[in-house]
Parts: C-alpha cells; sequence; structure tokens
C-alpha cells in the first residue's frame, strides 16, 4: 500500500500549484502526473491522491466556508497558501472521509504534520487551532477509541538502507565588482540551492555541474567542496533511504537564469550578497550557504 502521509503531501503540493495558478480544475489532473513523478518516483497506486484530490475539489466551496467561520479573524484570501490548503485537506478528511479509514484524530494529525514540515513557525499551531475548533463542533468523534494497535515494519539498520545520491551548489559571479549568489525558489515559499539526482557512475562534481545547467542554464566552474548533507527519507516503494547531497561552492558567467520547467521550483534569481540575510532558507541549506559566504569573503 502506498504511504499515505506521502499521498497527502503529493496532494498538497497540487493544490498549492491549483491554487496559485488559477484554481483551474482541468489543470489538476496534469498537476497530480508531475507532481507524482517528481515526489514519489515509482508509486503504483495514486488513487487514494486522486480521489482525495477529487474529494476536496468538488467540496471546495463548503471547505473555504467552514475555514472562514472556523477563523473569523483570517479571511482566506489572507491564510497562506500552503495553510490554506493543509486546512482543506484536514477538514474533507475530517467531515467527509470514511471514519473507519481515517479517524478524526488521524486526519487532524496529519494535517498538522503537513503544516509543521510545508508551512511556517506557527503554521502548525494555527491548523491545531482550526481544526480543533471544528472537531469539538462536531462532538471530539473518536475521543475515548483506543487506536488500533498497528504491526511496526521491521527497521532497516542504517548501514543496510539504499543511498541516493544528488549534487548540489552555491552558485556565485561577479558582475561590476559586486557579488551575487544566485537561488532557486520552491512553491513553499524557501530559496534553496539549485540540486539534483546525480546518475550512477558519474562523479559528483562532474553530475553537479550538469544538474545546474539543466536546472538554471548556466555553465559553472567548480572552485570549493562545501561537503555532504544527509538525512532519511521514505520511498513508497523500498521504503527508508539515505539521502545524500555533496555541495560545491561554483562560479558562473553573471547573465540570465533560465529555470526548467521543473514541479516544485517556480523561480530563479540572483541576490546581492548583502541582501541574501533576508531569504527565507530551510535549516539543512543555512549552514551550507554560510560556509559558502564565508569562504568568498576571505576571498574578497
Amino acid at each position: 500500500m502506498a504511504n499515505r502521509h506521502l499521498s497527502r503531501s503529493v496532494v498538497l503540493q497540487s493544490l498549492f500549484e491549483w491554487d496559485c495558478h488559477g484554481r483551474n480544475d482541468a489543470t489538476v489532473k496534469d498537476i497530480i502526473a508531475r507532481n507524482v513523478k517528481e515526489f514519489a518516483p515509482g508509486m503504483s497506486d495514486v488513487s487514494f491522491i486522486e480521489e482525495l484530490m477529487k474529494g476536496i475539489l468538488a467540496k471546495k466551496e463548503d471547505l473555504n466556508q467552514i475555514i472562514e467561520k472556523a477563523a473569523p479573524d483570517w479571511p482566506i484570501d489572507k491564510i497562506s497558501p500552503v495553510d490554506r490548503n493543509v486546512l482543506r485537506i484536514g477538514l474533507y478528511e475530517l467531515l467527509f472521509s470514511d471514519r473507519s479509514e481515517v479517524p478524526a484524530k488521524v486526519a487532524i494529525n496529519e494535517a498538522i504534520e503537513l503544516a509543521k514540515t510545508f508551512g511556517g513557525e506557527t503554521s502548525g499551531r494555527f491548523v491545531n487551532g482550526v481544526l480543533g475548533a471544528v472537531y469539538k463542533e462536531l462532538g471530539e468523534p473518536g475521543k475515548d477509541t483506543a487506536p488500533a494497535k498497528k504491526k511496526k515494519p521491521a527497521e532497516v539498520p542504517y548501514d543496510e538502507m539504499p543511498i541516493q545520491h544528488l549534487g548540489g551548489a552555491v552558485v556565485y559571479s561577479k558582475h561590476e565588482d559586486v557579488m551575487y549568489l544566485a537561488f532557486v525558489h520552491d512553491i513553499f515559499g524557501h530559496w534553496t540551492l539549485s540540486k539534483g539526482k546525480i546518475p550512477e557512475g558519474i562523479e559528483p562534481n562532474t553530475g553537479t555541474i550538469n544538474k545546474v545547467k539543466e536546472e538554471i542554464g548556466l555553465e559553472v566552474t567548480i572552485k570549493s567542496d562545501l561537503g555532504t548533507n544527509e538525512y532519511i527519507a521514505n520511498d513508497p516503494e523500498i521504503g527508508k533511504i539515505r539521502k545524500q547531497v555533496h555541495y560545491y561552492l561554483a562560479e558562473a558567467p553573471f547573465g540570465d537564469l533560465q529555470l526548467a520547467k521543473k514541479p516544485g521550483l517556480d523561480d530563479a534569481k540572483w541576490f546581492k550578497l548583502a541582501d541574501i540575510l533576508e531569504l527565507n532558507f530551510y535549516n539543512d541549506i543555512l549552514p551550507i550557504v554560510t560556509k559558502a559566504v564565508t569562504m568568498l569573503s576571505q576571498e574578497s
């Protein structure tokens, strides 16, 4: 069975894209296909994703009205797109899903986890507050029901987890005596580094050069090694995998960035070195960027 938490994250990403690009229901099928390919490669059963998305869109007007009533101080268009669509998912599963498949507490907890993962610092509390208010209005269904015990999947030892190699770069350029850094922007509001999967048999530095060229259209030259980040991710087909991202400091000629049509990314820009303090980075990316900036500052 496909991982339902992963499936909900794909639904969130698809709703976000639908919401921010005209809310055209006719594009939903293509949006889902792209996001499954990008964020859940190998997932063979997408019926849960398709049914959840279909149900949410069919009930979107009802869901919007419920959100407005449950959060009267926040007009729905003023709620951040991530929080707004997490609420749509959580409310749909809380109100319209089969409770034997999605108990009320599961619907709420799953939505809170999505908000914490993809939203801002207060998103989890905000979503918890709205869904909690609706839950109380419903009479707190399932409050006293003991959760069914689930058989824990066998834990795969860390050393036996498959490893997926990626390469990324802090790309810089000096233009008219001003230092610039190039970043890509994802649909969840973060600026991050250009990166991609390194094919088997390709050296990390060579693979990184190729991936940066594919993603933002720049010919880069590797200047320094910034080290490797590793994190554990869940693959719906093979389970836990170790993702190792090798980062480099890379120089490029200053020019127009050409962002590839890639699900999850919506912009790419050059920033002056002095302006990057204002950018919203992921926590694991910030040390890499800081190290690169320190090296560039020492050189200059």
